[in-house]
């Protein structure tokens, strides 16, 4: 077996990637298939054979007999990367959560400063990656679902699918629930003694993504359920199909089945579209006839569309109609009662019944809105006492203008 090189710097890999950007695009493409063929590669390749033994040696592709394929590494990352991969990969979110526990752990240990802000540096890090994979896997098991049910032709092995990607979901619940409990617990010995504004921050999106995640489980275990009832559904259905057809090829499907009656009361048609049928005028008709020249001065008028109809349409506005009108309206203001309120020292609900310098006339009703906006729109420049009163059957509390 060859040892394999490796790339020395970010550049260099990345214009190796870049010269040989049309064979990684068709080896991406074919991934679903067994393989992309030699010599098909050996033409996408800029180099031909030195490209192919170039990408072989630093482990970016693989032969395999005749064909050639992506390598695992590099397959995987164009997959995360464009969001396309298919792999719920549970397991890495629940290696995060240990690697948390242990920076955490790290942390609290750790007495040189300069150490210390690495490891809360990778508290972040980690808190972060742990919300980015757990909302990937839950965007790859919605897609994963919804393909499995559409495009799995088997009815056993597509149950079988939906099933285990319910253990999946089950799965992700589980550590989402175990993210939360170890945010929690740590809540009084780190994250209150190492709380800075940038991990206040990540904390409050960690758990407000987990939030939402979890919903979204919580709609797909919906979908899963109604997958497999119709599933079940589908199967039944099936087999009845079948049975009938094996009645029908025994020639025992009028005696030993109500096939007949069934199909008797059933009345389809309305299923059906309605027919149109469209006749065409003739040309010389409309040339030549006094019928035809009706028909097209109809036409012409717009009597044959309704929507055309000058009847239809309203009359213009007249010059009166055109000329501004003034509408005045009486109004309370109520920045002013506010500040004779201020300067009475009664309590608010009753100055406001009995104020008499309203500008229009005010019912009791209006009278209660009034007390109620200046309540809530003066909030800071007053006081609210503990003491309630009732008028008419409404209870309101006493406020009175505040002491500065």
């Amino acid at each position: 077996m060859d040892t394999l090189s490796h790339f020395q710097s970010l550049e260099e890999l990345i214009r190796a990637l870049e010269r040989e950007r049309k064979l990684l695009q068709g080896l991406f493409n074919d991934r679903k298939r067994l393989s992309l063929r030699y010599d098909i590669a050996r033409e996408l390749a800029a180099k031909k054979d030195e490209s192919l033994e170039f990408l072989r040696r630093f482990g970016v592709i693989r032969e395999n007999g005749d064909f050639v394929e992506l390598e695992d590494v590099y397959l995987k990352f164009f997959e995360e990367v464009l969001e396309v991969n298919e792999e719920i990969n549970v397991a890495s979110v629940k290696e995060c959560i240990g690697e948390l526990n242990a920076a955490i752990d790290y942390f609290q240990t750790e007495n040189n400063p300069s150490r210390k802000y690495g490891y809360l540096k990778k508290v972040k890090s980690i808190l972060r990656d742990i919300s980015l994979k757990t909302l990937r896997n839950v965007i790859d098991l919605k897609r994963n679902i919804d393909n499995t049910y559409k495009n799995e032709p088997t009815f056993a092995i597509k149950k079988k699918k939906l099933v285990h990607l319910d253990e999946k979901r089950k799965d992700i619940a589980a550590l989402i629930t175990e993210c939360e409990k170890v945010i929690d617990e740590k809540q009084s010995t780190f994250f209150l003694v190492a709380m800075d504004v940038q991990l206040k921050e990540i904390v409050t999106d960690v758990k407000l993504q987990l939030r939402e995640v979890y919903h979204n489980l919580l709609e797909l275990d919906r979908q899963i359920i109604n997958y497999l009832n119709l599933i079940e559904y589908q199967n039944r259905l099936f087999e009845k199909v079948q049975k009938l057809k094996y009645l029908r090829d025994q020639m025992l499907l009028e005696t030993n089945t109500d096939i007949r009656a069934k199909m008797i009361k059933r009345n389809p048609v309305w299923m059906e579209p309605r027919p149109r049928y469209t006749l065409k005028v003739s040309l010389s008709m409309l040339r030549t006839s006094d019928v035809g020249l009706k028909i097209l001065q109809d036409i012409a008028k717009g009597k044959s569309n309704d929507r055309l109809r000058k009847g239809n349409l309203a009359e213009p506005f007249s010059k009166e109609e055109l000329k501004e009108q003034q509408r005045i309206l009486s109004m309370v203001d109520v920045r002013e009662v506010k500040t004779a309120f201020l300067a009475s020292g009664d309590n608010l609900f009753h100055f406001v019944m009995n104020y008499s310098g309203y500008r229009k006339l005010m019912t009791e009703e209006d009278k209660l809105v009034l007390f109620c906006q200046i309540a809530a729109q003066y909030l800071d420049e007053l006081s609210i006492s503990d003491e309630l009163h009732c008028h008419n059957g409404i209870e309101y509390p006493l406020i009175y203008p505040k002491i500065t």
